[in-house]
C-alpha cells in the first residue's frame, strides 16, 4: 500500500478513536485529554498489538512510524506555542507571595524525592550511556511538573476561576510551568553534553536568546498589536508571518541544544496579551492542532508505550513507588507551603490535588526523554501510567476535599458592591420570613429556570415569576445559564476567557430580567451562570444544592430526534430528584385562563397544584379542570390531596375553579379542542394525554405538537406538597394585605 494512503488511514483511525474514547471519559467527568491518551495506548502494543499483532503490524508498520512522528512534532510545536500564548501574566497577580512559595516548595519536595528515587531506579532502568546526573535531573523535572492547560480546564469546569482557591491554583501552576520548563531545559542540555559543566554554554545561549525575545521580540509583538487594532482582523499574511516565527524560534532553540518546543513556547509567551488578538490567533490555530495533530502525537506515544514490559512484581513495585513520590511530593509540598502561608486546611488540600495534574504536558516531557535515550521504554511506560493516574484522580479528589457547597458559601471572590447588594438582599429575605412567620416560610419558594437562549425565552421566565411570587412567602426565581465547553484545552476553556463568557451571558440575562413586568418582580429574579461539561447533570446538581421546589425548563428539540421531551430535557425529566415542568411556549402573552386535563395520577396532581398556585397569585385567573370519560369508564375522582387543598382555599379562589366532565372516545383530542379557548394548558406526563415515558427514558410528545395553547408538562418527584403548603397556611393571616403582582 502506498505510504501516503497508509498514513491517511492511520490518521483516520487515530482521530476517530481518540474522539470516541475522549467523549467516553468526558461522560464520566474526566478531562478529554485522558481519553485521548488512553486511545493512543489502545492503538499500541499494550492492546491492539497484543490482541491482533498481525493486523497491528499491517496498520502501523515500522517504516511508517517516522511519518507519524513528523506530524506529532509539528503538532507539539504549535501546541506549545498555544500554551505560551494563553499563559497570561494576569495569572501571576493573585496571592503571589503564597503562590511562589507553594509552587516552588511543591517542586523542591517532589524533585528531591525523585532524586532519592533515582538511586533505586537508575541501576535497574537506565544504562551506562546516560550519566546519573542527567537521569536524576530528567526524572526530577518530569515528576515535578504540573500541566497548566489541563489544570486550567479543571478549574474552569468546576467554576473555581472566581474563587480564592482557583486564583491561587492558577498562579501556582503558571509559576510551576515556567520553573519546570527551565529545569527541563537544563536537564536536556546536561543530557546532550554529558555534564553540568559542559552544559553551561548551552544554558548561557538559552538565557541570551530569552533576553533577546523579551526585548526585541516584545517590540515586534507590540507592533503586531498596533497593526491588529488598525486592521481589526488577523489576515492570512499576518498569520503566515506569525507561523513562520513559531517555526523559526523552534529551530533556533533546537540548534542551541535544548528542544524545538521551547522556542515555540517562548514565542507564545512574549506575544503581548491583547485579549482580542490572542483570542483570534488562538481560535484560528487551535482547531487543526487539537483535532488533527495532537491525536497523532497521542497515537505515536501509545505506540511507544508497552505495558507488557512491566511483567513482574518488582517492576510494579517500582511503578507504585513512582506514583507515591509523584502524588505525595506534590500534594504534601503544596499543602504544607499553603498552610504556612495562611491558607485554610480544605483549600490547601484541594490545592495539593490540583497541583498533581500532569496530563499532556507530562507526555510531552516523557517523549523528549525517550527520544534522547535518558529513560528506557519500561520507565517511559511507568511514567505514562503515573501521568494518567495523577490526572485522573485530580477532579474527584478536589470535589471530595472541596465540595461545591464550600465554593458557593465560603470561597467566591465578589466585587464589594455585589457582596453588599447580596447581603442587603439576604437581610430583606430574612425580615420577610420573620414577618411571614412559621418555619416553612423561612425557606424561599424557589424555581430553577434553565435558559438556553435569553432572547427567545422571556415567556419561560415570565411563567416562573407568575408561579413563584405572591408576597405570602419569600420566593426566588433563578434563571440558570450553563456555558457548555466543548473542547478540552481550547482557548475558551481558559479561566479569563470563561470569565468573559460568563460576563457576556450575565449581561444577556440582566437584559431579559429588565424587560419583565411589573418592575417589582425583577427583585425576585436572581440569575445563576456556570461553566459545565454536561448541562443536564449540572442542572440537576444545582437544583439539589439550591433546594429548588421546581425545575421549569423550556422545550428543546434534540439534534437526533423530533421529540420535544428528548435530549437534555428528557435527561432532566428522567433523573432530577425534584419536580420538573416543561414549558412549550406558543406565544400567548396572556396568562388568565388555565386548563388542567385530569386523569388521576401524581403528575396530574402536580399540574393541578401549580395551576392552583397560579390562581392564588392572581385574583383574575380562572381554572378549568377537564375530566374526560370514555365509553364504559367511570369518572376519575380528584385525589384526596387535591380535594383537601381545594377545601382549604378561600371562596374567592375556589369560585374560580370549574370542573367539567365530558365523554369522548379520544381523550387527547378532547383536550386539544378545549385548549383552543385557554391561555395555558397544564398536563401531567400521562398516557391519556399522549405524554408517557417509554423505554430508555424516552417521552412521547403528541399533545405538545397538537395543543393550541401554550403547554406546561409536569413530572412529579416529591410526594410532599411543597408548592402550596406555606401559602395555604398563611392565607388567612395575610388575606387583608394581599397584593396582586401578576
Amino acid at each position: 500500500m502506498h505510504t501516503v494512503v497508509l498514513v491517511l488511514i492511520e490518521v483516520l483511525i487515530v482521530i476517530g478513536l481518540s474522539r470516541l474514547v475522549g467523549l467516553g471519559f468526558r461522560w464520566i467527568n474526566q478531562p478529554l485529554v485522558i481519553g485521548e491518551i488512553v486511545a493512543g495506548i489502545m492503538l499500541g502494543p499494550s492492546l491492539f498489538g497484543w490482541v491482533a499483532p498481525e493486523l497491528a503490524a499491517a496498520v502501523f508498520p515500522t517504516e511508517v512510524i517516522p511519518f507519524l512522528n513528523v506530524l506529532s512534532q509539528v503538532g507539539l510545536i504549535f501546541f506549545m506555542f498555544l500554551i505560551g500564548l494563553e499563559l497570561n501574566p494576569k495569572y501571576l497577580k493573585g496571592n503571589l507571595k503564597v503562590a511562589v512559595s507553594t509552587s516552588n516548595f511543591s517542586i523542591i519536595v517532589t524533585f528531591c524525592l525523585a532524586i532519592i528515587l533515582s538511586l533505586l531506579l537508575y541501576p535497574q532502568l537506565s544504562n551506562a550511556r546516560v550519566s546519573f546526573t542527567a537521569f536524576a535531573l530528567f526524572l526530577g523535572s518530569a515528576i515535578s511538573i504540573t500541566a497548566f492547560p489541563v489544570l486550567a480546564r479543571i478549574i474552569t469546569e468546576n467554576n473555581l476561576q472566581g474563587t480564592r482557591l482557583g486564583t491561587l491554583a492558577l498562579t501556582c501552576a503558571a509559576i510551576d510551568d515556567l520553573t519546570a520548563w527551565c529545569i527541563l531545559a537544563i536537564a536536556i542540555a546536561v543530557v546532550r553534553t554529558g555534564s553540568i559543566a559542559s552544559a553551561l554554554p548551552t544554558i548561557i545561549a538559552v538565557v541570551v536568546y530569552i533576553a533577546l525575545m523579551l526585548t526585541l521580540g516584545r517590540t515586534v509583538g507590540n507592533r503586531l498589536v498596533r497593526y491588529y487594532h488598525r486592521s481589526k482582523r488577523l489576515n492570512q499574511f499576518a498569520l503566515a508571518l506569525i507561523y513562520l516565527a513559531v517555526v523559526a524560534s523552534a529551530l533556533i532553540t533546537q540548534q542551541i541544544g535544548v528542544h524545538l518546543i521551547f522556542g515555540a513556547f517562548l514565542l507564545g509567551v512574549i506575544i503581548p496579551k491583547d485579549a482580542d488578538l490572542v483570542r483570534e490567533l488562538a481560535i484560528k490555530t487551535e482547531d487543526f492542532v487539537l483535532i488533527f495533530l495532537l491525536p497523532v502525537f497521542f497515537a505515536y506515544s501509545g505506540l511507544r508505550t508497552q505495558i507488557g514490559l512491566i511483567n513482574n512484581p518488582q517492576l510494579w513495585v517500582l511503578c507504585l513507588a513512582i506514583l507515591v513520590v509523584a502524588i505525595g511530593g506534590k500534594y504534601f509540598g503544596a499543602y504544607t507551603a499553603a498552610r504556612i502561608g495562611g491558607v485554610r486546611h480544605q483549600e490547601a488540600s484541594a490545592l495539593g490535588w490540583l497541583m498533581n495534574t500532569r496530563g499532556l504536558t507530562e507526555l510531552i516531557v516523557l517523549n523528549i526523554g525517550l527520544e534522547l535515550g535518558v529513560i528506557s521504554p519500561i520507565l517511559f511506560t511507568m511514567l505514562v501510567i503515573m501521568a494518567l493516574v495523577t490526572t485522573f484522580i485530580t477532579s474527584p479528589m478536589v470535589k471530595l476535599t472541596y465540595p461545591k457547597k464550600l465554593i458557593q458559601e465560603l470561597d467566591v471572590i465578589k466585587p464589594k458592591a455585589e457582596a453588599e447588594a447580596e447581603a442587603e438582599a439576604e437581610a430583606e429575605a430574612e425580615a420577610e420570613a420573620e414577618t411571614a412567620g412559621g418555619e416553612i416560610a423561612l425557606r424561599p419558594y424557589r424555581i430553577l429556570v434553565p435558559v438556553a437562549n435569553s432572547s427567545t425565552q422571556k415567556g419561560l421566565v415570565r411563567l416562573a415569576v407568575a408561579i413563584a411570587i405572591n408576597y405570602r412567602q419569600p420566593a426566588v426565581v433563578n434563571p440558570l445559564s450553563l456555558i457548555e465547553l466543548e473542547e478540552d484545552y481550547g482557548f475558551e476553556s481558559t479561566p479569563f476567557e470563561a470569565d468573559r463568557l460568563i460576563t457576556q451571558r450575565r449581561q444577556q440575562l440582566e437584559e431579559l430580567i429588565q424587560r419583565l413586568q411589573p418592575k417589582d418582580a425583577r427583585a425576585y429574579v436572581k440569575p445563576i451562570i456556570r461553566i459545565c461539561n454536561n448541562v443536564s447533570r449540572e442542572t440537576i446538581q444545582i437544583a439539589q444544592y439550591e433546594q429548588a421546589n421546581l425545575i421549569l425548563v423550556g422545550w428543546h428539540r434534540s439534534a437526533f430526534s423530533n421529540n420535544r421531551l428528548g435530549g437534555k430535557v428528557g435527561q432532566i425529566l428522567s433523573s432530577a430528584p425534584v419536580d420538573v415542568a416543561v414549558f412549550i411556549d406558543k406565544g400567548r402573552k396572556r396568562l388568565e385562563t388555565l386548563l388542567v386535563p385530569y386523569s388521576a395520577n401524581i403528575h396530574d396532581d402536580l399540574a393541578l397544584i401549580l395551576a392552583i398556585r397560579l390562581l392564588v397569585n392572581n385574583d383574575t385567573r380562572t381554572l378549568q379542570i377537564l375530566q374526560v370519560v370514555t365509553d364504559n369508564q367511570l369518572k376519575n375522582e380528584l385525589s384526596y390531596e387535591i380535594r383537601s387543598i381545594i377545601a382549604e382555599l378561600p371562596t374567592k379562589v375556589s369560585d374560580r375553579i370549574h370542573i367539567q366532565v365530558i365523554e369522548a372516545a379520544q381523550p387527547m383530542q378532547a383536550v386539544v379542542t378545549a385548549s383552543e379557548n385557554v391561555d395555558l394548558t397544564i398536563a401531567g406526563t400521562s398516557r391519556a394525554w399522549g405524554i408517557e415515558r417509554q423505554t430508555l427514558g424516552r417521552y412521547t410528545d403528541e399533545l405538545a405538537i397538537q395543543c393550541r395553547s401554550s403547554l406546561l408538562i409536569t413530572r412529579r418527584y416529591n410526594q410532599v406538597t411543597s408548592h402550596l403548603s406555606a401559602v395555604l397556611t398563611d392565607f388567612t393571616d395575610r388575606e387583608s394585605g394581599h397584593i396582586n403582582l401578576l
